[in-house]
């Protein structure tokens, strides 16, 4: 069964709190979708508007998106093997701080 795509309520809803999480507050925008002559900055709609259809046209691809199998491994571990770390040039500062 496929997944119902998400309302655009509900996308509002991720993207502030998304947004929130990193500091940003929407609010701060003019309301609507006319920019603030002053300054320039877009309306909140249409800032919303803009981050739902980045939401539903590309998060879905990059979400799919695997690496590449390395050349002599099997090509059905590739999914298993992008969960690896990556390589760090000094681990020992990784390490040390889950002590």
């Amino acid at each position: 069964m496929a997944p119902t795509p998400a309302t655009d309520a509900e996308l509002d809803v991720m993207i502030r709190a998304r947004l929130a999480s990193l500091g940003i507050d929407l609010d701060q925008l003019p309301p609507g979708t006319a920019s603030d002559p002053a300054t320039g900055a877009p309306g909140r709609d249409s800032v919303l508007a803009s981050l739902r259809s980045f939401v539903r046209g590309s998060v879905t691809a990059i979400a799919a998106y695997q690496l590449p199998a390395p050349a002599g491994s099997d090509p059905a571990s590739a999914a298993a093997l992008s969960q690896q770390p990556a390589p760090m040039l000094y681990p020992s500062i990784s390490t040390e701080w889950r002590k």
